[in-house]
């Protein structure tokens, strides 16, 4: 336990002192080159965030299925347990347009630069307006045929804990017509909200068929809840299957007991 607190300790330092370092270092130039150059600059400072996470935790980063991402348009509905979700999408996804609550723009060089990659912030104390300006955000971004990531339930949320998909992945499904892909993650384990504690291990995500636009809401928000709920379940059994002595909580031991029930 001694050495996880210490490798954490030193992962923490060392992923902001990166995170920092790379704004102020590019910040000079970033706003100038192109938008290739520009991505290709967010892409490797998230390559080198998961290269500290592996080399001094332990924990190396595993994303399954990105051949389901379309090369175009479209919509990706992740689980969203830890900044570990983020910093994973970010390689594997052509330009993503991340739905982003509207604090995080705020912050100094960080906002800039998220601003410059066209980012959508949302306000979320504006209900009606929140969704219409992210709807007008979305459409230019899918007009530029680039894929737009949101976290269906608006926050990040513990292993194991009850679901609740928010409405607004479901107004994007219906206004733009394009699939929506699920991503499941079991992120939640190794890099969890409320602590700076970082596990070893092998952090998974797992990009999952795409929805076919066409669904009314009840049929789409039912099929998106059940395919990232029960395929991040299967990860978490993964999870505990190649390190038993992780940290679990009683939603997930509770899950777990009713899936191997079900399944005997």
């Amino acid at each position: 336990m001694i050495g996880t607190k210490l490798r954490s300790v030193a992962f923490n330092t060392l992923f902001y002192a990166n995170l920092f370092a790379q704004l102020l270092f590019w910040s000079p130039v970033f706003f100038l080159v192109p938008e290739a150059v520009a991505w290709r600059i967010v892409k490797n400072w998230a390559r080198s965030s998961l290269w500290l996470l592996q080399v001094i935790v332990g924990a190396r980063s595993h994303v399954a299925g990105t051949e389901r991402i379309p090369h175009g348009a479209a919509i990706i509905a992740a689980k969203h347990q830890s900044f570990w979700d983020v910093l994973a999408l970010l390689p594997v996804i052509d330009r993503p347009t991340f739905i982003l609550k509207k604090e995080l723009m705020r912050v100094p060089i960080f906002g800039w630069f998220a601003r410059r990659m066209r980012m959508i912030p949302v306000d979320r104390k504006k209900r009606g307006g929140a969704i219409a300006s992210m709807l007008e955000g979305a459409h230019r971004a899918i007009a530029d045929g680039r894929q737009i990531v949101i976290f269906p339930e608006g926050t990040r949320t513990r292993p194991g804990a009850e679901a609740d998909y928010r409405p607004g992945v479901f107004r994007l499904y219906e206004a733009l017509g394009v699939p929506a892909v699920p991503v499941a993650v079991n992120a939640g384990l190794y890099w969890p909200s409320g602590t700076y504690l970082r596990q070893p291990g092998v952090v998974r995500a797992e990009v999952l068929e795409p929805i076919p636009p066409g669904l009314d809401r009840a049929a789409f928000l039912d099929r998106l809840r059940r395919t990232i709920e029960a395929h991040c379940l299967g990860l978490l059994r993964r999870a505990y299957d190649e390190r038993p002595e992780l940290p679990m909580n009683e939603a997930v031991r509770a899950k777990l007991r009713v899936r191997q029930a079900a399944e005997d």
